[in-house]
């Protein structure tokens, strides 16, 4: 005898319930998360890169007499917009130490004797800086007939095109720190069960750290000769930025869960990456990024990392107590929301109601895992 078939619309309701037990309203949430977040990505990095402009480039200004040199320091300091932040010196050794010490961008040497005067630049630092330093300087040269020449004291290594090595180096130790944290996320669980296993991810993500710091400095030192400088020094400051981006990932999953995730995207991509002076140092960058930049672990990476390539680690203390300082927030708020969801636990057994599952992030799956 044969059977009467029901059709998939009698079974579900029609096509409306389908999507609406298909796309749950977690998913749309989420979804509607990832368009902001999008969003956010596009204006960020074209609201820092659409327009670069010089602000305040710092500068040290030598000439034989003190007088001079500080009268052109004023000259430069008068210009429209600002775009230099002068300094008179006392002779151009003085300013070759501060651009080696990365206290200034630049120097102008100024001989009264002739009509060619010297720019002290530092494409190490930047190279889309040093060629800004060099049009301002030019066209204020230009203006009282004489001419300049370019001076490069901390040059780019051959395998270091623009000096956007160091940058895409930090960039690649960044990824690595929030995607480990974001693993150890999906394989058990966005907030770990307990302080134990809170500890554990740290330590996972520490040796992941130590790995992946070693082998990104020697990709970019001895394989690639995109990077000179100690490849201890890239080692030691590849551990920290992967750490501290993991760190504060895995802080940012115990506080929201799976959307954790991309809040650390949000800090690091889509806040981090454009203000990180890679592409633009700070000087060319608008405000915001220019504010933001240094207190990020893209920036404060991308500074050190070309400070210990060209610089021979001078200005690298500053960089390295913010991710010092990223990295032990997050290790301590991974840790505080394991004692505290533990201690949320415990309470719920002590007053008979049942304890709920590893992770809250996962109980929808896993109750629609029963259901079928």
């Amino acid at each position: 005898m044969t059977q009467p078939t029901n059709t998939d619309s009698g079974q579900s309701g029609g096509f409306l319930a389908e999507i609406k037990d298909a796309v749950t309203t977690r998913a749309a949430l989420l979804v509607l998360g990832v368009l902001a977040l999008q969003l956010a990505f596009i204006t960020s990095y074209v609201g820092a890169f659409h327009h670069p402009e010089p602000s305040e480039i710092p500068i040290a200004v030598s000439a034989p007499a003190r007088a001079l040199s500080e009268q052109s320091a004023k000259k430069l300091a008068a210009l429209p917009g600002k775009p230099l932040d002068p300094r008179a010196v006392e002779d151009e050794a003085t300013a070759l130490k501060q651009i080696r010490n990365r206290d200034v961008d630049g120097a102008l040497v100024i001989d009264p004797a002739g009509k060619t005067d010297r720019l002290l630049v530092a494409s190490g630092g930047g190279a889309s800086l040093s060629q800004a330093l060099a049009e301002v300087v030019g066209l204020v040269e230009t203006a009282q007939e004489r001419t300049v020449r370019v001076v490069d004291v901390a040059p780019t290594a051959k395998g270091d095109a623009r000096g956007l090595s160091s940058f895409y180096l930090v960039v690649g130790w960044c990824v690595g720190g929030y995607l480990c944290a974001a693993i150890l996320a999906i394989s058990a669980g966005a907030r770990p069960a307990n302080i134990h296993r809170a500890v554990i991810r740290l330590g996972a993500l520490l040796v992941y750290s130590i790995a992946a710091g070693l082998l990104g400095a020697v990709i970019a030192g001895p394989v690639l000769g995109a990077l000179p400088g100690s490849i201890m020094g890239l080692w030691g400051l590849g551990t920290l930025v992967v750490f501290a981006v993991g760190a504060i990932t895995l802080a940012f999953q115990g506080l929201a869960g799976v959307v954790g995730i991309g809040l650390a995207i949000l800090l690091v991509v889509v806040f981090g990456n454009p203000s990180a002076g890679g592409a633009y140092p700070y000087p060319l960058l608008p405000p915001f990024w220019k504010a933001i930049g240094p207190a990020l672990p893209p920036g404060a990476g991308t500074y050190a990392a070309r400070s210990i390539a060209y610089f021979k680690g001078n200005g690298v203390t500053g960089p390295l107590l913010v991710l010092s300082g990223w990295a032990v927030l997050g290790s301590a708020v991974t840790l505080a929301c394991a004692v505290f969801r533990r201690g949320k636990s415990g309470a719920a057994v002590g007053s008979g109601l049942p304890d709920g599952p590893d992770d809250p992030d996962l109980s929808d799956s896993s109750a629609t895992a029963a259901g079928r």
